[in-house]
């Protein structure tokens, strides 16, 4: 079922005259805009890697990829009943968590058709409990009604492994490894690893030798995408 938050990222990208849902060869476009093509994936990247590569072969795409920043989470007493309480969940989104999907799509982008948008948004999440008005509420013990859209805070645009690589703000040594890397974003060395991985893979850094056995890497002249 589409939720309030995919319709209104549509409503948000969509030009005069477009088309919702539009069938276009096997597939369905969220939006279709003359010869602009928009997919909206609040889902896994991976769950559209083959459409994604499919259309590519004629096709020019956008990929948007909204990130929660900030989640109300609205509970109801039971499913169209009223509300109980709202409380402002304690995890935060930040534009690293796009390397969580990225690990899975890095075989698609870069590509010199595709842009990869990403908005940074608060969003709502509705509630209610999922065995019944009868039943407390316990962790984990809900169905999701809907997400709506709060607000869009930045959009930031990928189109390039260059563009990925300037996530990363501050001065590293050269050559760098991932301990380097975590420190200068602040995130653990797995998260920073994982980084790494999507780094490697999309030609945004090169492997450039091995102090013990932990590889270095070096940030690669941009390139086009291909």
């Amino acid at each position: 079922m589409e939720t309030s938050l995919h319709r209104d990222l549509k409503a948000l990208y969509a030009g005069s005259g477009a088309r919702f849902e539009a069938p276009l060869g096997a597939y369905r476009i969220d939006v279709l805009c003359g010869g602009r093509l928009v997919e909206i994936q609040h889902g896994s990247l991976a769950a559209i890697r083959d459409k994604v590569k499919s259309l590519l072969r004629e096709h020019t795409l956008t990929v948007v990829k909204p990130i929660v920043v900030r989640k109300l989470l609205v509970k109801r007493a039971c499913k169209d009943g009223p509300v109980v309480s709202r409380r402002t969940s304690p995890k935060r989104g930040t534009l690293l968590d796009l390397f969580d999907d990225l690990v899975h799509f890095t075989g698609v982008f870069p590509h010199e058709r595709l842009t990869l948008e990403v908005p940074l948004v608060d969003a709502e999440e509705w509630r209610y409990p999922g065995h019944g008005r009868r039943r407390r509420w316990r962790l984990g013990d809900y169905q999701v009604e809907d997400q709506k859209l709060v607000a869009v805070h930045a959009t930031y645009r990928f189109q390039t492994a260059a563009d990925l690589g300037r996530l990363v703000g501050c001065p590293l040594p050269q050559p760098f490894h991932t301990g380097h890397l975590a420190e200068s974003l602040r995130v653990h060395r797995g998260v920073a690893q994982r980084i790494a991985y999507c780094f490697r893979r999309t030609g945004a850094v090169r492997e450039v030798g091995q102090q013990g056995n932990t590889r270095l890497y070096e940030f690669a002249p941009a390139r086009k995408a291909s």
